[in-house]
């Protein structure tokens, strides 16, 4: 199966795209939006790389880098993640790292890739996000794909002064 999608490709992670893990990991533009908030050494992403060829039933999380094409260029990377195969359901991200990138469809083929990926080919249930209400795009994002926000955690998220909300938005498989 490939994974092409309206001048997009999703594929697995390799060894060459260490740096351009490391950039966008050690990114503090990022850090808000994954909840992350510790730097990753190149060791690490090293490890990680080296173990991607795993199953997403053994690590629990997929990812996978998001280029365009003809002109193969890697411009982000969608995740499964929290992957519950006796629940069937697991979490999705995404990031498209040039804001130059974004707003030009990217997300919304890689998105449509991933659905029909994580429905059928691993047979998911369901698949669930977490966003911020600031974060509009996304949220627009994932509503235009059939998501539904079913919970809204009030001042979940602080971003320095500030206490922000965070939506959890769910897609059910209605084909299963």
């Amino acid at each position: 199966m490939i994974l092409e999608n309206d001048g997009i490709r999703l594929r697995a992670v390799e060894p060459e795209d260490l740096e351009t893990l490391y950039r966008w990991e050690n990114d503090e533009a990022n850090w808000k939006q994954s909840n992350n908030f510790t730097p990753y050494s190149r060791y690490v992403l090293k490890k990680y790389i080296a173990g991607s060829g795993k199953t997403i039933y053994e690590t629990g999380q997929l990812r996978l880098m998001i280029d365009i094409l003809p002109a193969v260029r890697t411009i982000g990377a969608i995740d499964l993640f929290d992957f519950d195969h006796f629940h069937s359901r697991a979490g999705v991200g995404i990031l498209i790292a040039d804001p130059a990138d974004r707003k030009k469809g990217y997300a919304s083929s890689a998105l449509t890739c991933l659905l029909t990926y994580a429905f059928e080919t691993l047979g998911l249930h369901q698949l669930w996000c977490n966003i911020m209400e600031t974060n509009t795009e996304s949220l627009n994002l994932f509503l235009a794909h059939g998501f539904i926000q079913c919970a809204a955690k009030k001042e979940w998220v602080r971003s320095g002064d500030t206490m922000i909300t965070e939506y959890t938005l769910q897609l059910i498989n209605l084909q299963k």
